[in-house]
């Protein structure tokens, strides 16, 4: 299994993350939405779902990372990671993204056949948040939810330590100066 790395910053009202974001390329070889969420509960990354893609706009998750398994066919996604601050990348049958909280992604392109199955560290709920609808108070409560999230126990596809995230940066600005310069404006 050959893993992909991809880093993040804060990008106007998109937080991004500290963690960086990973692709691990042929993680369940042959797919299968079975043991696509089989591998995700396994190793606690529960409250799953399979769908034909993903949603076709831009949204990230304050509450919850979020893995998304391709169980069938080929999607293409926009993410607000990388060098210029969004990048496209090509996922395929048995591949797996495990993306950190406050990372905006959309499907721009997908196979007849795609299935993608997703799931939430620990089971978490997730929400849905558009850039384009945040107002600075939502922004910074969506930071702090952001940072509040523990690091997962393992890898949903490895089941093993998430040393990427464990050896990340201690910290990002990712809008917590903003967050807490909105505490001392309301005092």
């Amino acid at each position: 299994m050959q893993t992909e790395v991809f880093a993040s910053k804060p990008q106007g009202m998109i937080p991004n993350s500290r963690f960086p974001l990973l692709i691990h390329r042929g993680a369940v070889p042959g797919g299968g939405a079975g043991a696509v969420k089989q591998r995700f509960r396994e190793n606690g990354w529960g409250n799953n779902w399979e769908y034909p893609g993903i949603y076709e706009y831009a949204h990230f998750h304050s509450t919850s990372h979020e893995c998304l398994g391709c169980a069938r066919g080929w999607m293409e996604f926009s993410l607000s990671v990388g060098e210029g601050g969004w990048t496209c990348v090509r996922i395929e049958t048995g591949d797996v993204i495990v993306m950190p909280a406050g990372v905006s992604h959309e499907m721009v392109g997908r196979s007849d056949d795609i299935l993608m199955c997703g799931g939430y560290e620990g089971g978490r709920d997730w929400d849905n948040i558009q850039e384009k609808f945040l107002t600075q108070a939502l922004y910074c409560q969506a930071c702090k939810n952001i940072m509040s999230l523990p690091i997962p126990d393992r890898d949903p596809v490895t089941g093993k330590i998430l040393h990427q995230w464990h050896d990340a940066p201690s910290s990002v600005d990712g809008g917590w100066n903003d967050w807490r310069d909105g505490l001392d404006a309301s005092s």
